[in-house]
């Protein structure tokens, strides 16, 4: 059975997001970074008629990537204890189920928001956010 949050249940919760959500939020842009440092070094083997790979620094930076995304799965178990959905880690993103006018909906906090002011249908997304 779903657990609906209200906008007060949320905001208690914000001060422990904010906790996770913040080095979430650095792990992942690390991890973006990495991946494109990878795809770098592909694409210049590749265009180099297959150049010398540093083997070392190639499995250095892979087993990087896997122990952030092991953190990162963490942290998100974290944050779904709560109760939250995390929706975006490049903003913060969580979403919170909630029942307004007998409609289910989402409210939406992102890391850095001090309150939960927002919420969206469950169509929507983030652009579809209306002050509460």
């Amino acid at each position: 059975m779903t657990k609906y949050f209200t906008p007060d249940e949320v905001e208690v919760l914000i001060p422990r997001l904010a906790e996770l959500m913040g080095p979430l939020v650095d792990l992942h842009r690390e991890v973006l970074r990495l991946r494109a440092d990878l795809a770098e070094e592909q694409r210049r083997i590749m265009l180099s008629g297959g150049g010398t790979l540093d083997r070392d620094a190639w499995r250095a930076r892979s087993r990087r990537i896997e122990e952030l995304t092991r953190d990162i799965q963490e942290g998100i178990g974290a944050i779904m204890a709560l109760g939250g959905v995390p929706k975006d880690l490049a903003i913060g993103l969580v979403d919170f189920p909630h029942l307004m006018d007998g409609r289910e909906v989402n409210l939406c906090w992102r890391f850095g928001e001090t309150s939960v002011g927002f919420w969206h249908g469950l169509d929507e997304g983030f652009t579809g956010r209306k002050p509460l």
